[in-house]
């Protein structure tokens, strides 16, 4: 048997790589117990120096791992010897690639909230990196499961975000993940074991008879009346506060019936809502046509800032004998609820009205309705079966 090629094995956690040393050797004389070249000739020597040249640098980068506390594995190892970690991408390379490729299509496909929300989902991982490894940046190639579950510590203990805000981080993270996938910077989805699930929230929502308490009462405070006809526009019309604050005249365009519609596309997901306006939300309009504030800026109504909506309803809501926590969204829930599912408006008609992209979407609210309507009829049931025990007469049989 002629000559045959040297390797090195690199071994870490079971998994393997080998590593040609560009070396040759006669099988008789290679010594497969200690890993060198037998014997003293000069081809020997040069070998064997060699070979101990490559031991040496992958001690030297394996202990470089170790100190800069970065993932450790057969492969890393390899990588670093051959010089590829140079040609590989980093995480936050890959998150910066994909954020200014979002930035670019703003109005175009994307809403400047999303954007941002992935601004702060590449800071958060950004700190995250920081806290977890001491180091700027990780390569792609570095990621496995066991960091999606530390990330998603983090962010629930370090950062103290709740369940479902811990998850749509997450899932941002994971758009990067899949980016990574799919431009074969990456071998291996980190992402593919796990199992992440948003909780229930319970949303608030005002009963008829709350959303009429709130549009009888008449405060003494103009900025009040201003919030709450705000609020109870969008009450009667779904809209969310990103999208009543630019609302404009152009918004306003006769419908199929020949009614007054309400022609918008959601800031959040770009999709079209086309609403009927309800009389209660065209006397508003009507009622702010002259407003100055209004006509100088060109909008529909003259909004404040959702801080100051939600400071000044919570005063609302005490003034109203409400108990219940009043904020901004509360109104599109309401005319999801008690102004259209309540009153039998088919669920497609009220996905389309609020501009949901799936309707899977809208379920949601019809849940909450369902629960309502099971809540009641229960303590129907209950009267119902209380009055029939009583008025029932004692029966009995006679042979």
């Amino acid at each position: 048997m002629g000559e045959v090629p040297i390797y090195v094995r690199i071994t870490v956690d079971g998994k393997r790589q080998e590593l040609f040393t560009k070396q040759w050797v006669e099988v008789k004389l290679w010594d497969s117990r200690k890993g060198r070249v037998k014997g003293n000739r000069e081809s020997a020597r040069i070998i064997n120096q060699h070979i101990d040249h490559i031991r040496s640098r992958l001690n030297v980068i394996y202990n470089q791992l170790q100190q800069e506390n970065r993932l450790i594995t057969a492969t890393a190892i390899k990588d670093h010897f051959t010089g590829n970690m140079s040609n590989q991408h980093s995480l936050l390379e890959a998150f910066q690639y994909h954020n200014e490729q979002m930035k670019a299509q703003i109005g175009r496909g994307y809403a400047k909230a999303t954007y941002t929300k992935f601004l702060t989902t590449f800071k958060l991982t950004q700190e995250f990196i920081k806290h977890q490894f001491h180091r700027e940046d990780l390569y792609l190639s570095e990621l496995r499961y066991q960091f999606i579950t530390d990330f998603e510590f983090y962010l629930k203990t370090v950062r103290k975000c709740a369940h479902n805000t811990t998850m749509k981080y997450l899932t941002n993270f994971r758009k990067i993940i899949n980016l990574a996938v799919t431009n074969e910077w990456i071998d291996r989805d980190p992402f593919a074991k796990f199992k992440g699930s948003k909780q229930e929230v319970k949303r608030d929502f005002l009963t008829e008879e709350e959303l009429e308490r709130i549009a009888q009462k008449s405060f003494t405070v103009a900025r009040l009346n201003l919030v709450k006809d705000t609020f109870l526009f969008c009450c009667y019309t779904g809209l969310a506060y990103v999208d009543v604050a630019r609302l404009s005249l152009d918004n306003i365009s006769t419908g199929i019936d020949g009614e007054q519609w309400l022609f918008i596309d959601r800031q959040k997901t770009g999709s079209s809502s086309q609403v009927p306006l309800l009389p209660p939300a065209l006397a508003i309009i009507e009622r702010y046509r002259e407003h100055p504030e209004a006509v100088d800026k060109g909008l529909l109504l003259p909004v404040l800032s959702n801080q100051k909506l939600n400071a000044y309803l919570k005063e609302i809501a005490d003034l109203c004998n409400i108990s219940k926590h009043l904020t901004f969204h509360v109104a599109r829930h309401t005319f999801a609820t008690t102004v259209t599912l309540t009153n039998g408006i088919p669920i497609e008609s009220v996905s389309s009205m609020l501009g949901h992209k799936s309707i899977k979407t809208t379920q949601i609210y019809a849940k909450v309705v369902q629960k309502k309507v099971s809540e009641d009829m229960k303590i129907l049931r209950t009267k119902y079966t209380t009055n029939h025990e009583e008025k029932l007469p004692v029966q009995g049989y006679n042979n």
